[in-house]
């Protein structure tokens, strides 16, 4: 229950629409109470006023028909207006949430978001989310409304007998606290794992979307497909053990309420207040407590929406109240101008068993052209993290022209910085969506721009029909290969004029001959940059100011180009392979 204080105290922000939707809730039940209570006094009133033509003549018809229309009006315009306001605070409450939920999970590291998988966090912000509606539409209101309705239903009946009043009242006070107690926990079990097999089978059904190429290629779409079918059938038997719980909690309310239509005929036979015989004031109680199972029926359900929404709660606060691993200063005047870097005692590893990088140290001058190499799990790409402030070193210091990487704000350092990743991400749009992400302020007036950038890197054919750049390229760049993706990752790159240029296998799928001319573009671009470039390949190695050769976390050895072919075997003899 805890963990669902922190999503009610974002409900201040939509009080004065909840308090409208939580007044016409209960002004409906109070309509639709009285409404019957009425009919059936009237009814009975009529009937026994018709025994003589002496009382027929004087019972007064027209005021009772009139409060039957009024409250008929009452009832119908304030259902309407209980649905607009609650379906109102309810989306605009959602609305918020998610950018609350959201908010939180920007700053979010990657080390903050280890081991859960994108599926499931897919999940978490928008299945999970969309369940807490329930807390305030189909929970907290209708329990509000019922109980400020008993206080109303006692006041108004204790003054004809306060004896029927407090024993109706207690009935359904009786059933207010025990039926969503008692299912609740009876029911708590299959409500966590209906909302946990309704997620095995979202992020399942989204991995063997993603990954049908694969699937297909290794022949594994029948294997993946049986678990997909288990885990939907699972979710099946799950919903239906929780709809059993549900059946079982609607019959014990109407057998409650039943019985409490029993008790209130059984008593109200006997008088009502100093009526003896009751005549239609019974036909009023017996009618009134008949109707009362509109302002109890949310109580059958109320169970299933709290398990539901505390579930939700407990696995959003997994990821919401998580504390930024890597934080950035709020210094906006500070800017890295010359692109010095410089790594200090490194060491670093993914967990506490492991270590990546140990002891490293590194220096790369401002405008220098530095290469890395080494064999693949050596620390290449960690080290770029670091630089990149994706990870923080368990120790050591990362400094950024002399200063700690920590003294920037995050604005300022990404601006400081172009990347090409080993995985280029291609955003499902247009050609000018996926490139205009690289320009600070993106407008149609750069369409030339992006225009000239794609024919430097060679994607020129890409620019077909009168509008080249609204060309759809698909979910991921489905509809490119791997080597034009790969360039629309350099476009990017050159789009962006930041002092240092940070290449992670920036050639990765390409031939060689277009290997040379992209690595040439770059480095005619970067003449005046600083360049960290992590390769397996020594295509251009000559053009380095310094390689630097990994091995097990460490710098093995550096030098030039010249001077390691002369100096180290290993770079000889792989550079005579591989070059």
């Amino acid at each position: 229950m805890r963990a669902l204080l922190p999503y009610i105290k974002r409900f201040k922000s939509q009080w004065l629409m909840m308090f409208v939707g939580l007044f016409l809730s209960v002004t409906t039940l109070m309509a639709g109470i009285g409404l019957l209570a009425l009919s059936g006094w009237f009814l009975s009133a009529a009937a026994v006023a018709g025994l003589t033509i002496a009382t027929a003549q004087m019972f007064n018809y027209f005021t009772p028909a009139g409060g039957v229309r009024l409250l008929s009006i009452v009832r119908t315009a304030s259902r309407y207006g209980e649905r607009l306001a609650t379906h109102e605070a309810t989306f605009s409450l959602l609305t918020d949430l998610r950018c609350w939920v959201w908010n939180k999970l920007m700053p979010l590291s990657a080390k903050n978001l280890q081991g859960i998988r994108r599926g499931d966090l897919l999940n978490r912000l928008v299945a999970d989310i969309d369940t807490l509606d329930h807390l305030y539409l189909r929970l907290l209101t209708p329990l509000l409304a019922s109980l400020l309705m008993l206080v109303g239903l006692y006041c108004f009946v204790s003054w004809f007998d306060a004896k029927l009043a407090l024993t109706l009242c207690s009935i359904l006070l009786a059933v207010w606290l025990l039926l969503p107690t008692a299912f609740y926990f009876l029911g708590r079990k299959p409500g966590i794992a209906q909302l946990d097999t309704k997620r095995q089978l979202r992020v399942q059904l989204l991995e063997y979307l993603q990954g049908q190429a694969e699937l297909t290629l290794f022949a594994a779409q029948d294997l993946y497909r049986q678990r997909l079918n288990g885990a939907e059938s699972a979710m099946i038997a799950s919903q239906n053990r929780m709809n059993r719980v549900t059946a079982l909690s609607q019959a014990c309310l109407i057998f409650c309420h039943g019985f409490a239509v029993l008790v209130m005929l059984y008593m109200a036979a006997a008088g009502v207040g100093e009526s003896v015989p009751p005549g239609p004031k019974l036909a009023m109680i017996v009618f009134m407590t008949m109707a009362t199972i509109e302002m109890m029926m949310p109580l059958a359900g109320a169970f299933q929406h709290l398990s539901a929404c505390s579930s939700a709660a407990t696995r959003l606060n997994q990821v919401v109240e998580q504390s930024p691993e890597v934080t950035f200063a709020d210094n906006p005047d500070l800017h890295v101008t010359a692109g010095r870097v410089e790594l200090t005692n490194i060491n670093f590893g993914y967990d506490a068993e492991h270590c990546v990088l140990e002891q490293l140290n590194l220096v790369i001058p401002a405008g220098s052209k530095v290469a890395l190499l080494g064999q693949t799990g050596c620390g290449k790409s960690s080290l770029l993290s670091l630089i990149t402030r994706e990870w923080l070193p368990q120790s050591g210091q990362v400094l950024l022209d002399g200063r700690e990487a920590s003294a920037y704000s995050e604005d300022a350092l990404r601006k400081s910085m172009s990347v090409v990743s080993q995985r280029i991400y291609l955003f499902s749009g247009t050609l000018r969506d996926n490139l205009a992400i690289a320009l600070d302020n993106p407008s149609r007036k750069d369409d030339a721009k992006l225009i000239a950038v794609l024919d430097k890197v060679g994607l020129s054919e890409l620019l077909t029909g009168d509008k080249p750049l609204d060309n759809w390229i698909g979910d991921g760049g489905r509809q490119l290969s791997g080597g034009e993706q790969r360039r629309i990752g350099v476009a990017r790159a050159l789009l962006r004029d930041a002092p240092m240029l940070l290449l992670d296998e920036p050639t990765e799928g390409l031939d060689k001959k277009t290997e040379r001319e992209i690595l040439s573009l770059l480095f005619e671009f970067a003449s005046d940059k600083t360049v960290l470039m992590i390769s397996h390949r020594l295509t251009a190695m000559a053009s380095m100011d310094t390689i630097h050769l990994m091995e097990q976390g460490r710098i093995r050895c550096s030098g030039a180009h010249q001077q390691l072919l002369k100096e180290d075997s290993y770079y000889a003899s792989l550079y005579r392979t591989l070059a």
